[in-house]
Formats: structure tokens, C-alpha cells, sequence
């Protein structure tokens, strides 16, 4: 699978985790899916502004959420069906898998980051 492919399949896999209610948009209800333990992977922009990369960064590093943080803000946005998002949180284990998996895909087999300051 290329890159491209493999990257328009974890897109494609976000959308329908976002249309069947495993996933979450926007920083608020990513935070509160983590607070709560339900957030299994989060998709943060890679140009997401410092302001929300503060508010979810510290988060998601304490709760151990593995990130994926190389899709632009229009990317997410365009899955989302708005026009940027800075961070998208799937709650459902095996959509997450399948989301790693297409990422794994999509960069040679570099897996998601732990979380950090910057994602």
C-alpha cells in the first residue's frame, strides 16, 4: 500500500468513526473523552494552534493516548465536514487499531507518538 493510499484510509476509517459516533471533534469533547478514559488514539493538527496543543497536549501525555500528529488542520477538518479541526479523539478500540495500522502504513512504520507538548 502507498503512502497516499494508505493515508486516504485513515482518513477515510476517522470519517466513519466520526459518522458512527466512535470519535469526537474539537478540543473540549477530546478533553472530556480523556478525563474519562475513553479516548483510545487522537489525531491532533500538525498546524494546530500553541493555545490548543496547551489545552489537550498535557492531557493526553498523562493518560498515555497515543497521537498521530501529521495531518494538517483542512485534513481533519475535511473528515469532519467542517473547514480545520485541531484535534480529533477516537473512542473505539478497533477503529483506533485500524487507524494505526493505515498510519503504520502511511509512514513506512512509524508508529503514532506518545503524547507531548507538541503532539
Amino acid at each position: 500500500m502507498t503512502g497516499e493510499v494508505a493515508r486516504r484510509k485513515m482518513l477515510g476509517l476517522v470519517g466513519l468513526g466520526l459518522r458512527g459516533r466512535l470519535a469526537v471533534v474539537g478540543v473540549q469533547q477530546v478533553r472530556d473523552s480523556a478525563k474519562r478514559g475513553k479516548l483510545k488514539i487522537a489525531l491532533v493538527a500538525s498546524d494546530a494552534s500553541q493555545n490548543s496543543l496547551d489545552k489537550v497536549g498535557g492531557l493526553l501525555k498523562a493518560r498515555m493516548v497515543p497521537v498521530i500528529n501529521d495531518l494538517s488542520s483542512a485534513e481533519l477538518g475535511g473528515v469532519a465536514g467542517r473547514e480545520a479541526v485541531a484535534v480529533i479523539g477516537v473512542t473505539d478500540a478497533g477503529l483506533a487499531r485500524g487507524i494505526m495500522s493505515a498510519h503504520e502504513a502511511a509512514t513506512g512504520g512509524a508508529g503514532a507518538s506518545r503524547a507531548s507538548g507538541r503532539g
